[in-house]
């Protein structure tokens, strides 16, 4: 294909987008679903040339910036603190996975090599970070499972590729050391940590010496990247270097960053991760059209490939239930013989986890990375590629009534000491001490009287107001509702005023700049 011919094709599909984004949420669907049959409806279109995945291409290019994405806002005192249910997810949920795959598709086809089995266990195990990420924007969970879902997923793709790599290394190798395999897990593991931390710290001290809002914006964009670049090139990981780094960048960003750059910075990741996002799921539905011409068309699946790829899924999905239900069950028994800091889900919580299992592009591109040699290819390809069907379409699109249908409790204990009010209200009174100490000068007059008032009644309304959240929560509304009213009153005379020429264009943008910096901050305080 041409090159301009490519770009003219890129161009349709994220107008595509747009097009299926639009419907998925008229329809109440999840996009990612809706991405995903458009890429495969579209693959079919006549005239149009097969779509040629290169999977290095889209592991460097796609995974890097969204588990950045997902580092960067992950709040680390949660995450910290339910390491050790992330690791039972992230690693040990992959590696019985993987076991459990092996298994029946050994039982399955025994003619398989067990590595192999074990290849396509480590394909299939991982569930995938943009999958659940895509899902987990349009459900509302309590904090621990969000906080645990989020953490596998940053940080089971590791486990994932790192068993592949060995699995694939033994089938063409034909030899297998589960000791040298083990010491390899935890070098490529720490090796990541260090090369992450290393690129994180660097990002900080850059920025403090960078003296432009753009530089800083595109050093940050480059973290990513950089990070899993760099990992790979020291053969470690890739994937917790970025997980590393977007941890310690989403630290530091807080006191690096002025309120000029994280504004604009915040929008351009947000439409950069949109059309990533976008892109990933449309590449799967897209592949389909190529996946079906290796293995020789739809009919040849369905004649002997149907039920020995269905039993495999089946298996990938059940194993998870296994290991969620089995794990809550040990802590519950463990918590009923008085270890107090064991702390079940409990069923319901735990039946919401086992179902939001979707896996996604690593497992595809993984599954096309396998080389020509490898026995059972075509078999492997098409059980990926059913697998990301059936738990993005089946799992993403029915989660929402899962977790309606179960309604998961929240976990007081781990809710932080102050709730958004109280610690609004804190914030407020720091503020008025601030104003008030600057307020007069040095013959003790004073010289801000309308900033005194101001900061004053807000540091001092908590207190006067007397009522229920509830009605708090619809004053501050009602409050915000008039300054939004009030803005829109704003910006309509200024374009009246400048449609009428008695304003410039720098008279609109400058005012029209602090209109929008105070609708952002009366809509932010409103929800």
């Amino acid at each position: 294909m041409h090159p301009a011919a490519s770009f003219e094709l890129i161009v349709a599909m994220f107008l595509a987008v747009l097009g299926l984004h639009y419907v998925a949420r008229r329809l109440a669907l999840p996009p990612a679903a809706a991405l995903i049959v458009g890429g495969g409806a579209l693959a079919f279109m006549p005239g149009l040339p097969g779509i040629e995945i290169d999977p290095e291409l889209v592991l460097v290019l796609f995974l890097p910036p969204l588990l950045m994405d997902g580092a960067w806002f992950t709040a680390f005192a949660p995450f910290r603190r339910h390491m050790a249910g992330i690791l039972s997810l992230a690693v040990g949920a992959v590696f019985f996975t993987t076991a459990v795959v092996a298994i029946v598709t050994r039982l399955l086809v025994p003619a398989l090599p067990w590595a192999a089995c074990v290849a396509l266990g480590a394909i299939l195990s991982p569930p995938d970070a943009v999958s659940a990420r895509a899902v987990l924007q349009h459900v509302r969970l309590p904090r621990r499972l969000t906080t645990l879902l989020e953490g596998e997923s940053l940080l089971n793709d590791a486990a994932g590729l790192v068993l592949f790599r060995f699995a694939v290394a033994a089938v063409l190798t034909g030899s297998f050391s589960l000791g040298a395999a083990t010491g390899s897990f935890f070098l490529l593991v720490l090796g990541g940590i260090a090369v992450g931390a290393a690129i994180g710290g660097l990002w900080v001290l850059l920025l403090r010496r960078l003296d432009d809002d753009t530089s800083r914006i595109a050093a940050t964009v480059l973290v990513c990247w950089s990070a899993y670049i760099a990992g790979e090139l020291l053969h470690v990981s890739g994937v917790i270097a970025v997980v590393t780094a977007g941890l310690t960048c989403g630290w530091y960003q807080h006191v690096v960053f002025s309120a000029s750059v994280r504004i604009r910075a915040l929008a351009f990741w947000q439409v950069l991760v949109f059309l990533l996002e976008a892109a990933v799921f449309m590449l799967i539905g897209l592949s389909l059209r190529g996946v079906l011409d290796r293995v020789g068309g739809a009919g040849v699946i369905l004649e002997t490939m149907a039920a020995p790829v269905l039993l495999i899924v089946a298996a990938v999905i059940g194993a998870r239930f296994l290991w969620i239900f089995g794990n809550d069950a040990m802590l519950a028994g463990l918590r009923r013989a008085g270890v107090a800091r064991a702390r079940p889900l409990g069923p319901r919580a735990a039946l919401v986890m086992s179902w939001a299992g979707m896996r996604g592009v690593v497992t595809l591109a993984v599954a096309l990375s396998l080389p020509e040699t490898m026995p059972a290819r075509d078999l492997m390809l098409v059980t990926a590629f059913v697998t990301i069907l059936v738990t993005v379409l089946v799992q993403g699109t029915s989660l929402g009534w899962m977790i309606r249908a179960a309604r998961p409790e929240e976990d007081r204990a781990a809710l932080p000491p102050l709730d958004l009010h109280a610690a609004e209200t804190t914030m407020f009174r720091a503020q008025f001490e601030a104003v008030r100490r600057a307020a007069y000068d040095a013959e003790g007059r004073l010289i801000h009287p309308m900033l005194l008032r101001r900061y004053e009644t807000r540091a001092t309304a908590a207190d006067r107001f007397e009522g229920t959240d509830e009605e708090r929560s619809q004053a501050i509304a009602r409050h915000f509702d008039v300054i939004i009213a009030a803005v829109t009153a704003g910006r309509a005379e200024l374009v009246r005023l400048h449609r009428a020429g008695r304003i410039d264009d720098e008279t609109l943008h400058d005012l029209e700049h602090d209109l929008d910096l105070e609708e952002l901050a009366a809509v932010s305080a409103k929800g």
